[in-house]
Formats: structure tokens, sequence, C-alpha cells
């Protein structure tokens, strides 16, 4: 059995398009579909239901999935530990961010690193938290800097590098930015507010702040992106909670009476899988950031 048939099967299974498993592996679709062929012909069964346009796993499917990239996971942790033997610093780094911190953290990070280390091809993808975690521990991605989960995550090695603190605030016109005293949650929920995601880190820690409270977050509109939500709160579309870097003159700080409220930030690794020297080398310039 094949790596490279493998992956055509991992590719598909997880675009559920030989299409844009193609373009994922740069390989044209009829090579794919040949991969798929081959695999099925060796296993003696098929992997696939084909429906018209639609690509389903089959019951052989989806007992092969786990068990390939286990397969795959294992061939490309001995590759990277025989790799490190010689103590290189090259080849690929696949790493995730989060946008926020891709903007307001990582850019002298990864200028320093590329600078000492031009070898390394970087990988960079950007992704909300959540959906890194899970590529770190499917082993799609070796590394992530991101917004760290609230509660141990089995099979990750979880480092706190920064943190955030999150700032209530308004536009300049908005009602409450007229209140000389402490405002109260309560107070805050007279009025819409615009929030990240609620199944996102820092959605779930904001919600838990006013479930505490016995009160329910007046969301009008939810986004992942911090860099939207800012725009939607300086034009008045409702008050919200910002990292404090992001703070400038289209927004007011609110004074609310509740202990300051903070999201950790930091990277995070397979704890079973060997780091290529170029990922211990990133470790080594995250750290030093801080």
């Amino acid at each position: 059995m094949d790596t490279q048939s493998l992956q055509a099967f991992l590719a598909v299974a997880e675009t559920q398009s030989f299409s844009r498993a193609a373009e994922q592996l740069h390989l044209t679709q009829p090579a794919v579909s040949k991969r798929i062929a081959t695999l099925e012909d060796l296993l003696g069964t098929r992997l696939f239901d084909r429906i018209g346009r639609r690509i389903a796993l089959t019951e052989a499917g989806s007992v092969l999935l786990p068990q390939a990239r286990q397969i795959l996971f294992t061939v490309e942790d001995s590759r990277r530990a025989l790799a490190n033997l010689s103590g290189h610093v090259g080849g690929r780094l696949t790493l995730a961010t989060s946008h926020h911190i891709g903007l307001h953290r990582l850019p002298p990070v990864l200028k320093q690193y590329t600078q000492r280390h031009p070898e390394v091809d970087l990988d960079l993808h950007f992704l909300d938290s959540e959906f890194a975690y899970q590529g770190v521990r499917d082993g799609s991605l070796e590394m992530a800097v991101v917004t760290l989960a609230p509660h141990p995550v089995e099979q990750l090695h979880v480092v706190e590098l920064w943190r955030d603190r999150l700032c209530f605030v308004c536009a300049a016109d908005h009602p409450l930015a007229n209140h000389r005293r402490a405002l109260s949650l309560a107070a805050l929920c007279d009025y819409n507010c615009v929030m990240p995601g609620a199944k996102t880190f820092t959605g779930s820690l904001i919600a838990q702040r006013f479930d505490e409270a016995g009160l329910q977050l007046p969301v009008s509109m939810a986004t992942n992106y911090l860099e939207t939500l800012k725009m939607m709160c300086s034009v008045g579309l409702g008050w919200s909670l910002l990292p404090e870097k992001m703070i400038d003159r289209d927004l007011i700080e609110l004074n609310v009476d509740t202990a300051p409220l903070y999201r950790p930030l930091g990277y995070l690794v397979h704890t079973n899988r060997t780091l290529s020297n170029a990922a211990s080398k990133m470790i080594e310039a995250l750290e030093r950031s801080q």
C-alpha cells in the first residue's frame, strides 16, 4: 500500500471532491482517480460512492479513514526523525495562526525567523483557532499559534505565550459612551452587542462571564474576525469586547464593574509527533518574543 494512494484517498475524503483533491495535491483529476482505483483494487472494495457529482465514503472507506491518517502520520514522523539527525533547518513547516495573531503578534517573529532560516518553506494557514486545534490533532498541521482552548485537549502540548486583555468598547456616539459611572453587566445587556461566534474560544469565554451573572448577551451580529467586529462596533452597530491592542480613536473603552477578562494566546503541537528542526526553531523564536 503506497502512501501516495493513501494521500489521494484522504484528500478526496476531506474535500468530498476529486477536482478539489487534485488541486490540493497539485495533480490532475485523472491522476487522483487512478490512485483511488489502485487503492480500491488492492483492498478489493469500493471506498467511495459516486452519485452524480456527490462523493461519499462507503462503509469500508469510513473504516479506512482513521487508519490511513495514522499510517501517514507515522510515515511522516519517521521521515522527520531521520531528517533531524543532520541538524539541518529546512524543509516545509506547516503552521496555522488566527488572523488577529497573524496581524498583531507574529510579524516580527516571522521576519526574524525567515531571515535566520531561509531554507525553511513556511506553509502558513490562517484559520479559526478551533480548526487549527483540529489540524494539529489530525496531523495536517505541525503546529499552530492561536487563541488557546479554555480546557486541556487530549494529545496536544499547549504553551501560553501572551495574554490579551479584552476591553468593553463602543463607538463615540453610542449611548453607552456618555455614562460617567461604572456600568454593570446588566446595564450593558440593555443594548445590542456584536460578538465573536458563540462556538469560538473567545466567544465562549465572553459568554461564560455573562452566564455566571445570570445574563444573556443581546448579540445582534457575530463574526469570527476581530477586525470586522471592530469596524461594526466603530460605526455604532453595538458594543463589543476587543483586545486592548485594537483600541484606537474610533472606539471608547467603557468602565464596567466586573473583573478583568483575559484570553490566553500561545502555540500547540501534538504530543506524539516528532517535531522537525524547523518547528523547534520556530518555538524558540516564539518563546524569545514574550
